[in-house]
């Protein structure tokens, strides 16, 4: 009779569980579609919802059509590439976020502490510094974040192994390296042409995004994306004690560099189309973890929808509250900083109680 009792609570909580859950990304899912509609909406030409919904729905019908109102143009050619843009890009950073710290076992690691956002940063200063643009400038911002996760790749492995502690101590490493490499290619720069080119471009931006950009943008950050997606569970395993997940049958290294090079795809990509964002991956997951727990399985997904959600509002925060547009790294340290104190301060405490 007990064991019966005992199911019957356990099923009812694992259906309690279960619909919370449906609930919370339906709600997550509403706020993704609510704020993107804000997005497209809100500027100096502002589009009511039901005229974007309208201008969408004949664009999707008529494909070939070219738009010939001004607000269809502005609809269509500017702020939606932006906003998927934004999206995409705040969902591959947040999501990037999540897995670092189920790697590392660590809620205080974030996409920076690999070298990959300095090492992508350096290759687009480098870019801008001989006059290069478009293409060529995503290449190379691109080329030098996989240059700075292989050669944190090479420090890290010590005698055919890979322990944690020394990816974080290699990252940390490069990424100082590349820093410095980034403040000499200012230091050189023309003080009237390209510095303040590579000075806006660092701090962040979509105000570049283009149809064309974004179709850049999607193949590296999707298969990222999926990656990680698809090593959701092997996640919750590399959260384990290393002995642990060995004895389950993981090979954490071999599994660990699989997520480390998905995470350089997506970030080093979002910084080849829009400078270095920061703060994402590090304050996106703890709101993902509140609502939904710590299996990877939905957190994942939980943080991707936060992430896109977040980035879009911060976006048309960044070009709608002053005339000029504040750069994304402005509003995201602002917000980003207060809320790494507070988990700072949270996780040492819990670390002294236990």
């Amino acid at each position: 009779m007990s064991s019966v009792v005992t199911e019957t609570v356990t099923n009812t909580i694992r259906r309690h569980r279960t619909a919370y859950r449906f609930g919370s990304f339906g709600l997550m899912i509403a706020g993704l579609i609510a704020v993107m509609l804000l997005s497209i909406g809100a500027g100096r030409f502002s589009v009511s919802a039901a005229r974007i919904l309208e201008i969408l729905t004949n664009s999707l019908i008529n494909p070939s059509a070219a738009p010939e109102a001004m607000d269809e143009r502005i609809v269509l050619l500017v702020r939606l590439p932006r906003v998927l843009l934004a999206a995409l890009s705040g969902a591959a950073l947040a999501v990037g976020g999540a897995a670092l710290q189920g790697v590392f076992r660590n809620p205080l690691v974030s996409p920076q502490i690999l070298g990959i956002s300095q090492g992508a940063a350096f290759g687009g200063a480098l870019a801008i510094f001989f006059g290069f643009s478009g293409f060529i400038l995503l290449g190379m911002a691109f080329s030098l974040g996989l240059v700075a996760l292989i050669i944190v790749g090479a420090l890290a492995r010590i005698n055919g192994r890979t322990e944690v502690i020394t990816v974080i101590l290699s990252g940390t490493i490069i990424g100082a390296l590349f820093g410095a490499l980034v403040s000499i290619v200012q230091f050189l720069a023309d003080p009237n042409t390209s510095l303040p080119a590579i000075v806006f471009w660092l701090m962040g931006s979509f105000s570049t995004a283009t149809w064309a950009r974004l179709g850049l943008a999607v193949p590296g950050m999707a298969i990222g994306l999926l990656i990680v997606y698809m090593l959701r569970y092997r996640l919750n395993l590399l959260a384990l004690e290393e002995s642990e997940a060995r004895s389950l049958g993981v090979n954490p290294d071999k599994e660990r560099w699989f997520i480390f090079a998905a995470i350089s795809l997506m970030t080093g990509t979002s910084v080849a189309v829009a400078g270095i964002v920061g703060w994402i991956g590090l304050v996106v997951p703890h709101a993902a973890r509140i609502i939904v727990g710590e299996d990877h399985r939905a957190l994942i997904p939980a943080s991707a929808i936060l992430g896109a959600a977040y980035l879009t509002f911060i976006d048309t925060l960044a070009r709608t509250l002053t005339a000029a547009e504040i750069p994304l790294g402005v509003l995201t340290a602002l917000i980003g900083a207060p809320v790494f104190a507070v988990l700072l301060r949270r996780h040492f405490s819990e670390a002294n109680r236990t």
